[in-house]
């Protein structure tokens, strides 16, 4: 029987927020009583496939989310918090060091989940799938096909390109990678311009050479940006879609 390899979350709260106008990041709002960072990091904490969370914070909020979400929750997975950095990419890096290397420094075995904490319905047969896919592939995304027509425009917003709706997945998180290959993609991407890269897959892709497999995710698993956004994740939770 194989054995199974050790898989860590590292769940991305460091983000500002500007889009969801409000004064609380949207990661710590609250949604239907509990804050919103708390409904992925409860699928983490109770996922068979999911042994450790390194979580990434904001500058100086490490006290106020040990204190507030932490303990309150007992999210005992949650065996790091890190300060995140100015971008995206550099809080990544922050997490991966703190969530792939052992008491010696040395990268071990094992995969990483990368999830923006502002995804609050990841699920568990989200994670089987994923875990499956990045035993095979070594490199794997949560996605699903797009629901609507994707134009390509140029820089005066004129349509140039259409491509076809079956070739055109919309790409969520967690990423997942294993920690070798996202260790050494990133530790590349650092020590140059990081510009244009958006997710963990156009690091591995354009830095390892290496292909992402695209694994199917949920329609559910939004992405909380707008306030809009709340509303529909206020419904699922309420069970009215």
């Amino acid at each position: 029987m194989e054995v199974k390899k050790r898989c860590t979350a590292v769940v991305l709260a460091a983000g500002q927020g500007t889009r969801m106008g409000t004064s609380v990041q949207k990661q710590y709002l609250e949604l239907e009583g509990k804050p919103l960072i708390c409904y992925a990091l409860e699928t983490f904490e109770t996922s068979s496939v999911i042994d450790d969370v390194v979580l990434v914070v904001g500058a100086g909020q490490e006290t106020y989310v040990r204190n507030q979400i932490i303990e309150p929750y007992e999210f005992v997975k949650v065996t790091a918090i890190v300060e995140g950095g100015r971008e995206r990419y550099d809080s990544v890096y922050e997490g991966l060091k703190a969530a792939v290397r052992d008491e010696n420094g040395q990268v071990r075995d094992g995969y990483v989940f990368i999830h923006d904490g502002a995804r609050p319905f990841v699920d568990e047969e989200i994670l089987h799938r994923q875990y499956e896919a990045v035993g095979t592939y070594r490199a794997c995304v949560a996605g699903m096909p797009s629901k609507d027509t994707v134009k390509l425009i140029d820089d005066d917003s004129y349509a140039v390109k259409t491509p076809e709706r079956k070739y055109v997945w919309t790409v969520q998180t967690p990423q997942v990678f294993e920690n070798s290959l996202i260790m050494d993609a990133y530790s590349k991407m650092m020590g140059e311009d990081c510009e244009g890269i958006t997710d963990d897959a156009m690091a591995v892709e354009r830095y390892m050479d290496v292909p992402v497999k695209l694994v199917e995710g949920s329609y559910r698993n939004i992405k909380i940006t707008t306030p809009e956004d709340l509303a529909v994740a206020r419904a699922f939770v309420n069970g009215k879609i």
